[in-house]
């Protein structure tokens, strides 16, 4: 009789709760530098309608050390109540309004990335100037990255509409002088575009320090770089993520993979 290795586990991993899903994406985009403490937020529309977002709480220690408990439902519209104690986020209403205009998204990321933030600030459009260093990224640009253009707190449903206007139907806005919003059919797949931003951000940045600023790819190369598919670029790059906060010690629970895209 084959008998399993002391500590194995006996089954499937369980599926991911919005809780943890959320708590993993923040945990993710902060020790990847796009939140530097408590400012950001996840939010998750479940396909009943529930809507999760990440909210501040008594023991609040930042985006880094988000736990599952930080995450709480809230209504759609209408005043939140989250357990006393939590605050849900001031600007709820991005999370609430780019949702309402986007039937096709479910989760919403926004965070404040330090290399888009000053790319945009110098004037420094996010183009395709890369190829197979970063397809998914240089696919956002080539559709263009839209800007909305007020760098304000959006804690009114009307400057949420402003920013889900700016947004339209893109993957993800810069926000002048304030951040960004990402989106995603998932938790996995907006956190990992937020990350390719930022690193398009960062190499605009790097390579504006030269003479000229580098072209956009030809079509032709354009034309040769695949699809690499939510598979390999939402599912695989999001474990390579949980699993170094994992070796860092910032894991939620070690060893468990997390599963690409949970609705529960």
């Amino acid at each position: 009789m084959t008998r399993a290795a002391p500590g194995a586990a006996s089954g499937p991993a369980p599926e991911p709760t919005p809780g943890e899903l959320i708590a993993l994406g923040c945990r993710i985009l902060a020790f990847r530098g796009l939140a530097a403490d408590i400012l950001g937020h996840i939010s998750l529309r479940r396909d009943d309608g529930a809507l999760y977002v990440r909210c501040r709480g008594p023991r609040e220690r930042g985006l880094l050390l988000t736990e599952p408990a930080d995450v709480h439902p809230v209504p759609p519209d209408g005043e939140p109540a989250p357990p006393d104690g939590y605050r849900v986020p001031n600007e709820l209403p991005i999370h609430r309004e780019v949702l309402r205009a986007r039937p096709d998204v479910r989760a919403v990321v926004h965070v404040h990335p330090p290399h888009t933030v000053a790319a945009d600030l110098a004037g420094l459009p996010l183009r395709p100037v890369v190829g197979a260093y970063d397809i998914p990224a240089m696919r956002m640009a080539l559709g263009g990255i839209p800007v909305s253009p007020r760098a304000v707190l959006v804690t009114r449903a009307d400057l949420g509409r402003e920013v889900a206007a700016a947004l339209a139907d893109r993957p993800v806005a810069i926000l002048r002088g304030h951040g960004i919003v990402a989106t995603g059919d998932c938790v996995q797949q907006a956190v990992v575009r937020a990350l390719s931003v930022e690193s398009l951000a960062a190499t605009t940045l790097r390579s504006a320090a030269g003479p000229t600023l580098p072209s956009a790819l030809p079509p032709e190369d354009v034309a040769e770089l695949p699809d690499l598919g939510g598979a390999f670029n939402d599912t695989l790059v999001w474990n390579s993520h949980v699993a170094a906060l994992e070796h860092a010690g910032l894991g939620l629970w070690p060893h468990r993979p997390s599963r690409p895209r949970s609705s529960a």
